[in-house]
């Protein structure tokens, strides 16, 4: 009889305990190394490491002359190790710091864990807002500068310029660039790693692009009463649809258009439609110019300003795409938003003032007809005639707020009391506190046009420079 705890070799290459658990012999360019079944099955039952956990459904691999009955691979041991390594825990060992990065994403291609790789390289939970710097710059061809930008959740990002658009894999090793029929490009959306939709406020349509093929697949349109072309002045997407804010030619009518992403496109509803008569413009018929999806309560925001005679004034709306209802509407024209952005996970909207350049919030909780910005600056400034907050930028990503004022960042993040703190502040029973980004290299340059986030990254353009900065947190670099 065999003691209790001591495996026993079979045939087939496999080394089994009395306690039923399988363990696996490989042999990688000439090192031996001992796993599980279940540990290789964790790579996904297509891929190369899963199928060798599966005697029957292997594929052909060659034999080392020591040991014919334990499947020999050839490739490097060393980065192997790194592979298994990332298998068993998910996560990286810190001797991978030692290999280029394209070696290790060679590798996890080749095993069919490359999913795993950016998992555990650029995860948004891995994303550290008080520990991000600049850490690379993007070129880009040509002398335009970027109109556009936008990541995947995964931290690959597609960047418009002038009629190109080019895209970085999730590494940002890799870029390709397309040429687009547009003469230049002021909506991009990443639909996936490979399809974006981009338009134009001065072309007609939405075209829904193959980013790496260069292929046009279709174009979308919106049919305004005056039958005229129609410019695209937003883009957003949740889980199931794509929306856009289309606008007639003449500029005479406006509406949100919704389609499918499971279903090739499909037009689902249209929904916040304008016909503007004469001396009917109001905040009301504005077109959206931002759409944000609130995946917390399955609304879409949409806001755009107007500047007249009088000063700008500008509309913020929550719809409910499936009913095509409106939720909720506030219309500005004291201070009216220079940008707005929403927080779905803290329900919180912000703005930046137009005159006097301040940060304010409202509290989502507590929306209704009588709702009231509350200032996190100095209110004082509400009659700033200087228009302060002209091209501030206002982005939200997770539980954080990033606001661009020229050329720096701010960052706004929620102040958490115990339950017994009365909230007797002015500001609503929340607090928000603001911290300046960046190491002091980081800080200076030409004022920020465009911010974008995706998985552990932040990216940034600047007006008249032909790169996109890459921020990350200094404690994620490999």
């Amino acid at each position: 009889m065999q003691p209790s705890g001591v495996s026993m070799q079979s045939s087939n290459g496999f080394v089994r305990s009395n306690s039923d658990s399988s363990i696996v012999n490989l042999n990688v360019g000439g090192q031996i190394f001992q796993t599980t079944k279940e540990t290789l099955t964790l790579a996904g039952p297509s891929s190369f490491l899963s199928s060798i956990a599966q005697p029957s459904s292997s594929p052909s691999i060659s034999s080392s002359n020591s040991n014919s009955n334990v499947p020999f691979i050839d490739r490097d041991p060393e980065l192997f190790s790194v592979i298994l390594s990332l298998l068993r825990t998910g996560n990286l060992p810190s001797k991978c710091k030692t290999f280029d990065l394209q070696d290790l994403i060679f590798e996890s291609q080749f095993y069919g864990i490359e999913h795993l790789l950016i998992n555990s390289l650029s995860n948004p939970s891995q994303f550290d807002p008080f520990d991000l710097e600049r850490s690379l710059h993007l070129p880009l061809n040509g002398r335009d500068t970027p109109s556009a930008i936008s990541a995947t959740p995964f931290g690959s990002v597609h960047v418009a310029h002038g009629n190109k658009i080019t895209s970085f894999d999730w590494s940002l090793t890799k870029k390709t660039t397309i040429l687009t029929q547009f003469t230049a490009i002021d909506s991009l959306l990443a639909v996936s790693p490979e399809t974006g939709a981009a338009g134009a406020t001065d072309f007609s349509g939405l075209q829904v692009l193959d980013l790496q093929k260069g292929i046009l697949r279709k174009t979308l349109g919106w049919e305004n009463a005056t039958r005229s072309s129609s410019t695209v002045q937003a883009l957003a997407s949740s889980n199931e649809y794509l929306f856009t804010s289309f606008e007639s030619g003449r500029r005479n009518s406006n509406a949100i258009m919704v389609y499918d992403l499971l279903d090739d496109f499909r037009p689902v509803i249209e929904i916040a439609r304008n016909e503007i008569y004469g001396a009917e413009f109001d905040a009301s018929t504005i077109p959206a110019t931002k759409l944000s999806w609130v995946s917390s309560c399955n609304l879409l925001m949409a806001s755009g300003s107007h500047s007249g005679p009088t000063g700008v004034i500008g509309g913020i709306k929550l719809w409910d795409v499936k009913s095509g209802r409106l939720v909720w509407e506030l219309k500005e024209k004291t201070d009216c938003f220079a940008d707005v952005g929403i927080s779905s996970s803290l329900s919180v909207l912000f703005k930046v003032g137009i005159n006097s350049g301040e940060v304010y919030f409202l509290d989502l909780r507590n929306m209704g007809p009588e709702s009231q910005w509350v200032c996190l600056g100095n209110s004082g400034k509400l009659t700033n005639a200087k228009k302060e907050g002209l091209g501030c930028k206002v982005e939200c990503y997770g539980n954080n707020v990033f606001v661009s004022k020229g050329s720096s960042l701010e960052l706004w993040s929620e102040v958490l009391f115990s339950s017994g703190w009365s909230g007797e502040d002015g500001l609503g029973g929340r607090v928000f506190k603001r911290n300046l980004m960046g190491r002091p290299k980081d800080m200076g340059g030409n004022r920020i046009t465009n911010l974008s986030f995706g998985g552990n990254k932040m990216f940034v353009t600047r007006k008249d420079e032909q790169l996109v900065e890459v921020w990350q947190s200094s404690t994620r670099e490999l």
